[in-house]
């Protein structure tokens, strides 16, 4: 009997006569099977959410990080005799009988994801009600997996590792996998959680939870699959503006004074800078009056005035907030009164007077928020960092992990502390004003934090040539768990381990160059570190070496801004991503599956960070310098295209190794064929010349398009629909580029572009210089224009 007739018969059979071996629900099933309860919810044809209870328990967590919910659509249900079936029209789950093992497959019958069929266990845990839980899964011979947050062990592909998904200064745990298969799957649980792959065994173990509760998302490529991802957890919003400019930093400017020359030293030099960072004890240099949110350091005696002298030379300050205070502090009282700190748990830094408060408590939240807007918001602050956001936790103990927080024992939720707490301060300013989007540095995150307008950082890293290159794959894998803004410490924070000499060694100026050349093409591009300080006069004058390798690449970040700022569109309106690993792009060349310095920044500039010394050479306490004998570096361009030299305009085929030469002012960058690269003009800041002359640059060699995005920059505007997209089309055989109409208006759009047309050669539109000719100059009034070149 084909699957169809049972369908049929069973549909016409009444609830009695089939219940005792499922129930049918709105958007799936439920049934008992080994003694264990399992739900099939989906949430949409492709996303289907599984739920496994040990037979007769009731308890069920709510969600911290899924928002959606599930929706009713047509699904069919095939009660065989070994299986029950649950399709949907893109998706197809099938649920053993005999071991209550759940297989997923495409409506073609391809096998995507198995769960073992001894993989799912229930064990006593410290809570009551809440058990140890396992979930262990069958993936494929050589199958690739990604994802599962940041951590800094260097390797792109997941398979064979044995990872802690503990928040923790350098780690960020995010539950959640990607296959080069075209699915991911979201564990949803916020205890600490151990993954585990081996050839034949893949598992989450989490340490506490009513029972297992994941989802399963196919999408067919990277992209869809994070599409998925945040169609359940939340999309992300856009960022200002004048965040994709270049941020100056340090552990720590120590006066308002020290804050306002750096920025005045920037313009002086005609040094891009947008943003400036004021880290800790702004408060004051007494650990009992930690992070009071109060300017109390006699240093900063007037912090508005600090603040209005920052904004009045055109740049802008965020400042650093912890999750813990002082005991000398009013909103440590305020907090003590209400019985909202954590007691013992110690934390940074490392004095019983200072305690974490309990940010799962909404009332917390509130009060956490009262006190910084008052103190600190009031006086235009335009962003956060949320330092600590784990939140930094030493000598732990059992008390610490049963402390009750207002969700339960710390050990159940703890994971989700980053989420909570950056989602209280996102609300409570989107409530406080639409004027000023939501801009939050932290160093920690958990699933469905982008959707709190959250960059996160790659944490407390130490200054070293090895080290630099991890990050690059630990940023790749955060951006593969669907969070889409990261950065790290330019130079890497701790400088003085191996570095004690500084800015004054060459071979820290060697590297901190090479990693702020890597940083250019970063969501966030931010200099930050100790030990040693990291302003660019800080690095010697022009005609320097690194004086002149670091203005040069400060520079192109801002010759990028149209590209990037169109990006970040993308991933708000799109669920996109702007560092993408290779995979995302060529999953079919094997060739990129474990590639883990290189990558794609958008869908046109492959990345090639040069992540070993090349010019200096230490021995004896003394560093040498040659800079006279070009190196090379060796880098793979993927298959299935062709590639542009971004330096040179050379002409090369994918699929092969090359060398480039790389001087201390270059950084590898190759463009794909078929690209359309906006580029914006020289500037200081990003608003300083409005967008009315684009230099749009052609990559021939295969058709593409770019969509244009324009907006007022620093409000919200854009969800009431106040924005402009630009669509640019090219045909490669009639070489033809097509601009169509411009969709959308916002208030002081400039109403007449001058597009300044680049077909890119070896010998015009290379490099970051503005080419002496244009192969054609389009007057755009915002209606479609047909050019051919």
């Amino acid at each position: 009997m084909n699957n169809r007739r049972i369908i049929f018969l069973l549909l016409c059979l009444p609830i009695t006569a089939w219940s005792q071996s499922y129930q049918r629900t709105p958007n799936g099933i439920k049934a008992r099977m080994q003694a264990i309860d399992v739900e099939v919810q989906f949430y949409t044809p492709q996303i289907v959410r599984i739920i496994k209870l040990p037979a007769g328990a009731t308890a069920k967590d709510k969600s911290l990080s899924v928002i959606a919910s599930p929706q009713n659509g047509s699904l069919t249900i095939a009660d065989q005799r070994n299986e029950l079936i649950v399709s949907s029209q893109s998706l197809q789950v099938t649920l053993n009988r005999q071991t209550a093992a759940i297989r997923f497959y495409t409506p073609q019958g391809h096998l995507l994801l198995q769960e073992k069929e001894d993989g799912t266990h229930f064990s006593p845990s410290a809570d009551p009600q809440q058990y140890e839980v396992e979930q262990a899964f069958q993936l494929e011979a050589g199958e690739s997996v990604y994802g599962l947050g940041q951590h800094q062990n260097g390797t792109m592909d997941q398979r064979g590792q044995q990872l802690l998904l503990k928040q923790n200064n350098m780690q960020i745990a995010i539950p959640f996998f990607q296959s080069v298969k075209g699915y991911g799957v979201l564990w949803d649980n916020t205890s600490t959680t151990h993954y585990k792959d081996s050839a034949n065994r893949t598992s989450f173990q989490s340490e506490v939870g009513a029972g297992i509760d994941y989802y399963f998302i196919q999408g067919g490529n990277a992209d869809k699959v994070i599409a998925g991802y945040r169609q359940l957890t939340g999309q992300a919003p856009l960022f200002p503006r004048w965040t994709l400019g270049y941020w100056q930093s340090r552990e720590r400017y120590k006066s308002q004074y020290e804050t306002n020359e750096v920025v005045r030293r920037y313009r002086q030099l005609h040094v891009p800078l947008d943003g400036i960072v004021q880290d800790w004890q702004y408060w004051s240099e007494d650990e009992s009056y930690w992070n009071s949110t109060e300017f109390g350091n006699p240093r900063f005696p007037e912090p508005k005035k600090m603040v209005d002298s920052v904004h009045a030379q055109n740049a802008h300050i965020i400042i650093s907030v912890w999750p813990s205070f002082g005991n000398k502090t009013k909103i440590y009282e305020t907090f003590k009164q209400q019985n909202m700190l954590f007691g013992d748990y110690v934390t940074w830094p490392i004095n019983p007077n200072v305690q974490v408060y309990d940010a799962f408590n909404p009332h917390a939240r509130d009060i956490y928020w009262q006190y910084m807007n008052k103190n600190i918001f009031s006086i235009g602050i335009d962003g956060w960092w949320l330092d600590s956001t784990e939140p930094d936790h030493f000598k732990d103990k059992e008390s610490d992990e049963s402390y009750k927080t207002f969700l339960g024992a710390y050990r159940k939720v703890r994971n989700a502390f980053p989420l909570i707490h950056t989602g209280g301060v996102y609300k409570h300013q989107r409530a406080t004003t639409a004027n000023k989007r939501v801009f939050i540095l932290a160093r920690s995150a958990f699933s469905g934090q982008q959707r709190f307008g959250t960059m996160m950082w790659s944490g407390d890293v130490v200054s070293g040539w090895n080290v630099f290159r991890k990050q690059i794959s630990g940023g790749l894998n955060l951006s593969l768990s669907g969070l889409p803004y990261w950065n790290s410490d330019l130079g890497g924070f701790f400088s003085g381990r191996n570095y004690p000499g500084g800015v004054s060694d060459a071979a820290f100026r060697e590297l901190y160059v090479r990693w702020l050349q890597f940083g250019t093409f970063c969501p966030m591009m931010r200099s930050h570190g100790t030990d040693t300080p990291r302003e660019i006069y800080q690095f010697g004058a022009k005609g320097d070496w690194a004086y002149d390798a670091i203005e040069k690449f400060i520079n192109l970040r801002y010759r990028f801004l149209p590209y990037n700022y169109s990006n970040a569109w993308q991933v708000t309106s799109h669920a996109g991503t702007m560092m993408r690993a290779l995979v995302m792009d060529f999953a079919t060349d094997k060739k990129v599956w474990n590639i883990d310095n290189e990558y794609m920044f958008g869908r046109s500039v492959l990345v090639c960070p040069v992540t070993d010394s090349m010019y200096t050479n230490r021995a004896n306490g003394n560093t040498a310098v040659d800079l006279n004998t070009i190196k090379k570096q060796k880098l793979y361009l993927p298959a299935g295209t062709q590639w542009f030299d971004f330096w040179t305009g050379e002409k090369l085929p994918g699929g092969q190794d090359v060398e480039k030469e790389a001087p201390i002012d270059i950084m590898p960058l190759y463009i794909k064929a078929g690209s359309i690269v906006p580029m914006g003009p020289f500037q200081q800041y990003t608003s300083e010349k409005k967008p009315e002359a684009l230099e749009i640059r052609i990559y021939e060699g295969a058709d593409g398009n770019f969509t244009l995005y324009e907006d007022e920059g620093d409000n919200y505007n854009y969800e009431k629909g106040k924005y402009a997209t630009t669509d640019l089309v090219w045909n490669d055989k009639t070489r033809t580029l097509v601009i169509k109409d411009r969709k959308g208006s916002y208030p002081g759009m400039a109403e007449h572009l001058t597009f300044n047309i680049v077909l890119v050669t070896r010998n015009n539109g290379i490099g970051m210089e503005t080419p002496t000719k244009f192969d054609k100059v389009i007057n755009y009034t915002g209606k479609a224009i047909v050019t051919h070149l």
